[in-house]
């Protein structure tokens, strides 16, 4: 049935819907990756987000049950060129429009999505209206307008967990997720080396909308991992007595969740142990002090050339943010920045001069890949067994 998608700026795209009826509302983005849909869509990153994926055929190796990054479709839409309605994979369980279908997404091909990303890079990531219920631009235009967008909200919140959960353990909404792909994780063990036979460490986890990869790499490092809402404080979280302290990526403004960053700034000074990715490096950036701004179309793809200062390598990285750390906000006598984005420049991680913290911009546990910063988990172990001897 015929869609039409509504940006603020009044400009507007027609489509076909392949999954839905119904009617979204979100900030609208493109991604450039070439595969890892489902990765994409269950990353909670993209909470309040119409996803737009450049590459021209999606849905092609369908659906399973182990490429997931949370238990449920995480972003607002999506949009792409053409979708594959017959999948070709041995692993595949249903096809694309079927599990957005089942997750209440709304999903529409036949859409320029050369022309949508040409718009977003020129006039930047803006508030958008996508609908097969109400076809009249000038009313969708005007919701898209009305929406709420992205700036100064809090909704990292919306998607982090209700209650505490340890992983690996018992837990009735992640059970299904914790011991699956076992297979793919056997490709760090080159990097990582054989995992241990126990935990070795405790890690305290601030879920600000956690990827599942993250848990299990850590787990397969020897990690018992406790998660916390991002709403708990830091009194509670050090009680639990943890060797180290992770901090999740997430969606939405980092300036946004301020009673976060105070928590966070009084672990850190503690000098406990800390590894943030993403929206984790952002409220470490405001921890110390610095400022974060809204970047004008973001980060999001798979192939992101970054530049480690610290060792002078280049890595290739996946990322998908839209705020950054203004890494001149920070003082450099006491955090300095470690990794910068080789397209605009721009502040991809970060280590304190005199506390053990670490944090980068990007994604080292992306799913399907690339592979380039896994060193950073054995980095963050590396801290942690400074910190006990």
């Amino acid at each position: 049935m015929k869609a039409l998608i509504a940006l603020e700026d009044g400009t507007c795209f027609e489509g076909r819907a392949f999954a839905g009826p119904g009617e979204a509302h979100g900030e609208l983005v493109f991604n450039t990756s070439m595969t890892g849909y489902q990765e994409i869509l269950t990353d909670p990153s993209y909470h309040g987000q119409i996803v737009t994926l450049t590459y021209p055929l999606i849905g092609n190796y369908g659906i399973n049950a182990e490429d997931v990054e949370s238990p449920r479709a995480q972003a607002a839409g999506l949009v792409v060129g053409e979708c594959s309605r017959i999948p070709s994979n041995w692993r595949a369980t249903k096809t694309l429009p079927d599990y957005l279908a089942e997750h209440g997404i709304l999903g529409i091909d036949h859409v320029d999505t050369r022309a949508v990303t040409l718009h977003i890079r020129s006039r930047g990531a803006m508030k958008c209206v996508m609908s097969t219920t109400d076809l009249d631009p000038a009313r969708l235009v005007q919701k898209a307008k009305d929406s709420p967008g992205l700036v100064g909200r809090d909704i990292c919140t919306e998607v982090s967990t209700p209650a505490p959960y340890a992983w690996p353990g018992p837990h009735d909404g992640l059970k299904a997720f914790s011991t699956i792909r076992e297979d793919g994780l056997k490709a760090y063990d080159s990097v990582f080396g054989a995992p241990p036979a126990a935990p070795r460490f405790r890690v305290a986890v601030m879920d600000c909308g956690i990827k599942l990869n993250q848990l299990r790499l850590l787990a397969r490092l020897g990690c018992r991992c406790e998660v916390f809402s991002n709403s708990t404080s830091a009194a509670a979280i050090l009680a639990s007595k943890p060797d180290g302290f992770f901090i999740s990526n997430g969606p939405g403004d980092p300036e946004g969740v301020p009673h976060t960053v105070a928590e966070i700034r009084k672990i850190v000074e503690t000098g406990l142990p800390t590894f943030g990715i993403c929206f984790g490096h952002q409220l470490l950036g405001l921890a110390f002090g610095g400022r974060t701004y809204k970047l004008k179309f973001g980060h999001r793809g798979g192939n992101q050339p970054v530049k480690n200062r610290l060792t002078g390598r280049v890595e290739i990285t996946s990322q998908n943010h839209g705020f950054c750390v203004d890494k001149d906000s920070l003082d450099p006598a006491a955090v300095e920045t470690t990794h910068v984005n080789l397209n605009d420049g721009t502040s991809e991680g970060l280590r304190h001069r005199k506390l053990p913290v670490m944090a980068v911009q990007y994604h080292p546990e992306a799913c399907p890949g690339p592979h380039d910063s896994t060193y950073l988990f054995r980095q963050f172990i590396g801290l942690m067994d400074s910190a006990n001897r």
